[in-house]
């Protein structure tokens, strides 16, 4: 376990995962007060990394609830193995069939699992605001009392509460009482100076006034173009290889021209991109003093 914001600031550092003290602060409570951790922001700022790297930092497992429209109960709690039960009760010798409600029988989905853990684990529920309202409420009942009853077997109580990410792209407003009972923490966009950092951490052989000016095209195409889908950090990774990859020591007009698709992964906003002269632009960003 951390010690205090301060340690899993060092610790989070250690694991690859740079962040801010403010974030620390925020992940170090919710931990602290036992509560869920509720992380909002766009695609591709590192919701789900941080549930990830949390494991690694207490050493534990981690298990993942892949939030989908569509998803039920059975999916995500337990199920019974209704081919094993088949066999078993076809291959019964005896008058009496076979009792197939058992643990023999019983499969394990994410929460159920989360509950049975020998060890605290970290709960992933990922992309929350992809399920409907009905089944928000469920889980937080689940939640709330970290206990479920399972007819044939009674109640199943937590071995160990576990440390709960519940991570949310903002594509429906969630409920305001999932909301006041988590810890609530917004992820946005690096800024320059931590996108740089993270270039820096991430990708080997780039110095540092190419990896400052990359945070800074990036930080351009987010906040000038009106992208529909803004480039994300691993994009911005991807984008920092290819200069690498590419022995490149700069950025050149007929490098953002030819490798624009490593950043940007959306056909509109390339060719919106291409149609303004999106290049040109960049390139007149950098020169009046960005990044230099």
């Amino acid at each position: 376990m951390v010690d205090n914001y301060k340690h899993l600031l060092q610790k989070m550092d250690e694991a690859g995962y740079l962040t801010s003290e403010e974030i620390a602060v925020t992940v170090f409570l919710a931990l602290k007060l036992n509560k869920p951790l509720l992380v909002e922001g766009p695609p591709g700022v590192g919701k789900t990394e941080l549930a990830k790297v949390l494991a690694w930092v207490l050493d534990t497992e981690l298990i993942r609830l892949q939030c989908y429209e569509g998803l039920d109960e059975a999916k995500a709690l337990y199920e019974w193995n209704y081919h094993k039960q088949l066999i078993a009760i076809q291959s019964s010798k005896s008058d009496k069939p076979a009792f197939v409600f058992s643990e023999e029988y019983l499969l394990e989905r994410p929460l159920l699992k989360a509950l049975r853990a020998p060890k605290k684990p970290v709960l992933l529920i990922d992309e929350i605001d992809k399920v409907d309202e009905e089944f928000e409420a469920f889980l937080f009942e689940i939640l709330s009392d970290f206990q479920v009853s399972i007819p044939e077997l009674g109640t199943v109580k937590a071995r160990n509460i576990p440390v709960v990410v519940l991570t949310s792209n903002g594509s429906r407003e969630l409920s305001d009482g999932l909301k006041r009972r988590a810890v609530y923490l917004y992820l946005d966009f690096p800024d320059v100076k931590l996108e740089t950092k993270i270039i820096l951490k991430k990708v080997s052989g780039i110095h540092e006034n190419l990896a400052k000016r990359i945070a800074f095209a990036v930080n351009f195409l987010r906040r000038e173009l009106d992208l529909f889908k803004p480039p994300a950090i691993s994009e911005t990774l991807d984008w920092a290889r290819t200069l690498a990859a590419l022995r490149e020591d700069r950025l050149t007009k007929e490098f953002i021209e030819n490798t624009i698709g490593f950043v940007l992964k959306n056909k509109e906003d390339i060719e919106a991109f291409r149609e303004k002269g999106g290049a040109n632009r960049l390139l007149q960003y950098l020169n009046e003093g960005a990044g230099c």
